[in-house]
């Protein structure tokens, strides 16, 4: 089977997109947004098909297009449906696939569902992304801690934003998992720039690579 990677986020609009169309374009894989709450203006996946460049068969429907910018339950309600957690199962692909969630690991999808527990059923390791501002320490941890107790393969954090040595060596010391890099902000945000600012600032055979947290 080919490579199947989580990108979750310690929170919303922390710039998951970004590294996760970084990501994709850098194993020239597959993407897939289960869930897309906000229709207005760029969806994530057109972000990351403007960004990766990769061909628009590589960007994989949504099982879900909500139109309100909330939480999935409530934009799911508020469009007269229900998210059932069978039409969220991963596909299987000819190449890699990077899979963004839907804002925090914490979110509900239904009145009774978290995100988390429904990737946790996935059984497929995740890269938490995790920006650089303020508070990022304590979201970090409770979200590698959740993870954690649920069994999920932490393959390391990503940071995303300014740099901040003291916040990037204390969380993945506290947390037990590895630092994978930090995408900078980037000024004039293309294809281009970004594939440069990935290549310099990360390693793919150490993301897929050996030496994964678990529990």
């Amino acid at each position: 089977m080919s490579t199947r990677i989580v990108v979750a986020g310690t929170d919303t609009d922390i710039g998951k997109t970004i590294f996760s169309a970084a990501l994709v374009q850098a194993l020239d894989g597959y993407y897939w947004k289960p869930i897309q709450a906000g229709l207005a203006g760029e969806t994530d996946s057109e972000i990351v098909a403007r960004l990766s460049g990769l061909p628009a068969l590589r960007i994989l429907p949504e099982a879900y297009r909500l139109n309100t910018p909330a939480s999935p339950h409530f934009a799911a309600e508020r469009d007269g449906v229900e998210i059932d957690v069978l039409r969220l199962r991963p596909r299987d692909v000819p190449g890699p696939l990077v899979i963004e969630l839907a804002g925090g690991l914490d979110v509900p999808l239904t009145r009774r569902l978290l995100q988390i527990d429904v990737i946790a059923g996935w059984k497929l390791p995740v890269v938490l992304c995790s920006s650089t501002r303020l508070g990022t320490i304590n979201h970090s941890l409770l979200s590698i801690e959740a993870l954690k107790r649920r069994g999920v393969a932490i393959l390391g954090i990503a940071f995303v934003g300014d740099e901040i040595p003291d916040t990037e060596s204390i969380i993945p010391a506290l947390g037990g998992v590895r630092r994978l890099g930090r995408l900078p902000n980037i000024s004039e945000l293309n294809s281009d720039t970004l594939r440069k600012a990935f290549a310099a600032n990360f390693s793919v055979p150490d993301i897929l690579g050996v030496g994964a947290s678990g529990p």
